[in-house]
């Protein structure tokens, strides 16, 4: 996503509204009028509990997206809302009950009306119900090639990749080139059969794999010698590199075109 396509996805109330709540608690006790009103204080200046939690929070932030495989401001801002977010609730209550109980209620109403923006366009995404199914899909026809990403709702990484996916989707998929999706939380089966780690300190989520005459070929993330992942960052060029969605693409198109020219003969 470029700059100005991050700054149009800003405008949009979701991300208004949480930077607000995100920056509430520092700008109401570092801005004199607003502290001066709402603390009854003329010294504007953070306490050292409250230090610890705003320098806490920062390095939770940190490690988070950074897990989360973020590549851009707007996957930073996704994947840590929830944090600052909740160090603000802290922080509000910690200063007063009242205060926090008003900020917990703006918190929880915000979130109901205004959902994380998804990706709007058309997509070509097959949902699969299970190990099962994927796998009568698969044997269905071994001359289609398949794109599938293992994942959770509730991951950060895979809400993140959950727009790309389906983007990419739209502009590869074919006939014979195909992408699909599994709910690993929903269905735990596939995740034991394709060995996928679903638990929430998984550093596989959300995993793609791909299937070429209905066998695994290749997927990202990879383990490493010592049984840890290699960390992969889940953009849209970085699959379209590594997968090599160009020359999949390529093929897959051939060999519709052989196909369609021997039924002719």
């Amino acid at each position: 996503m470029s700059i100005k396509q991050d700054l149009r996805q800003l405008l949009k109330p979701y991300y208004l509204f949480n930077i607000l709540l995100s920056l509430s608690y520092i700008a109401f006790k570092r801005l004199p009028v607003l502290c001066n009103y709402f603390f009854q204080t003329d010294q504007c200046e953070f306490e050292g509990r409250e230090t610890e939690i705003l320098f806490f929070l920062i390095i939770v932030v940190m490690i988070r997206t950074r897990k989360a495989g973020s590549v851009s401001m707007i996957s930073y801002l996704s994947s840590s809302f929830i944090y600052t977010k909740i160090a603000n609730l802290i922080l509000w209550f910690n200063a007063d009950i009242l205060m926090g109980i008003v900020y917990g209620i703006i918190f929880i109403f915000v979130a109901f009306i205004f959902p994380e923006p998804t990706y709007s366009g058309a997509d070509q995404v097959v949902y699969f119900r299970g190990a099962e199914n994927l796998e009568e899909e698969l044997q269905k026809d071994k001359q289609v090639t398949w794109l599938v990403t293992f994942y959770a709702v509730w991951n950060p990484a895979c809400v993140n990749f959950a727009p790309i996916f389906s983007k990419l989707s739209n502009e590869y998929g074919l006939e014979n080139l195909k992408f699909g999706k599994i709910d690993i939380g929903r269905h735990p089966e596939a995740a034991k059969k394709y060995q996928v780690n679903d638990s929430s300190f998984s550093k596989q989520l959300p995993t793609v794999v791909l299937f070429k005459e209905a066998k695994e070929v290749m997927r990202r993330p990879i383990p490493d010698g010592k049984k840890s992942f290699v960390k992969f960052p889940f953009s849209e060029e970085s699959i379209k590199n590594v997968f090599g969605l160009n020359c999949l693409y390529d093929e897959a198109k051939n060999q519709s075109k052989t196909k369609r020219r021997l039924k002719a003969d």
